[in-house]
């Protein structure tokens, strides 16, 4: 079977900005679309509650996911919307549901006045566990399924980092940006030598001697890229300070993030990096978190 675009539904907001940016991204990559519902059987003495029984908690269960399904298909006619129910703990499911995805769209919303966005346990448990690409939607102006909700000029930003260059993380971003027809800006940062730390003048000459050490590293990792991709329009910034801070000002401008997770199979349990999480809590734009090794 082909590999689904999946989105994860459960009739908020978020997941309906999820499921329109899922369909458009199915449309461009040409493949079906999954909406999953995971239903999470309430405990018995709230199921029980003449308000909430089981025939009620089913009839809504139902509907969340067809009606959806049928918004959909009407504004994305060539896309394939399949609808999948499943009762389980809804990290579980969908932690399962991105092994058979080609990538798997989960919705987050925007903090009331605070610079940031609320990703949840719930998504925060299934980046941290899938080993397929998860991208986070913010709840935006259009959910309606419309193709205006994201300017196409607005490039993809990817955080590269040099020491470890990884070609599952770059190729998903070059591949974004050509679908999109839109340019990649990759984002690299550096760290200034320590002895600004301590209040100490900067010696210019050997932070311009790094910045151009740095820049030829990154011009380096995407050479052959830029060869397998000819047609993509690539910008390499190579920034001195934080990553996370300098990925966060470019979503502004960017039609999708794209970061990295290293895989963990160890004791240790997942980890999603500090960089990323910070990028996944502050980013303004859909941010793509693309697990390797």
């Amino acid at each position: 079977m082909p590999r689904t675009v999946t989105v994860g539904l459960d009739g908020s907001a978020e997941s309906r900005a999820a499921a329109a940016w899922a369909a458009r991204e199915a449309k461009l990559r040409g493949l079906p679309l999954k909406l999953v519902n995971v239903w999470e059987p309430a405990p018995d003495p709230i199921a029980q509650a003449p308000l909430l029984g089981p025939e009620t908690h089913q009839h809504w269960t139902e509907r969340i996911p067809r009606e959806a399904a049928e918004g959909l298909r009407a504004d994305h006619p060539e896309v394939d919307v399949l609808v999948e129910q499943v009762t389980g703990r809804p990290a579980e499911v969908l932690s399962g549901a991105a092994q058979d995805a080609e990538l798997l769209v989960l919705g987050s919303r925007g903090l009331s006045g605070v610079g940031g966005f609320a990703v949840g346990s719930v998504g925060l448990a299934v980046v941290a566990h899938a080993e397929r690409p998860v991208v986070l939607v913010r709840t935006g102006e259009d959910i309606s399924g419309t193709d205006s909700a994201v300017p196409p000029s607005r490039p993809v930003v990817l955080g590269l980092d040099t020491t470890t260059p990884d070609d599952t993380l770059i190729g998903f971003a070059f591949e974004e940006a050509l679908l999109r027809g839109t340019s990649l800006r990759v984002v690299h940062a550096w760290n200034e030598p320590p002895y600004i730390a301590y209040g100490m003048p900067p010696d210019l000459e050997l932070n311009a001697q790094l910045g151009a050490e740095e820049a030829a590293s990154v011009s380096e990792a995407l050479r052959p890229w830029r060869q397998k991709f000819p047609t993509v329009d690539v910008a390499e910034d190579s920034l001195s300070g934080k990553a996370a801070n300098h990925l966060v000002d470019a979503s502004r401008e960017a039609s999708l993030v794209v970061v990295g997770r290293r895989i963990r199979r160890s004791s240790l349990g997942a980890h999603i990096g500090p960089v990323t999480h910070a990028v996944l809590h502050h980013a303004t734009a859909p941010v793509a978190v693309v697990p390797h090794d």
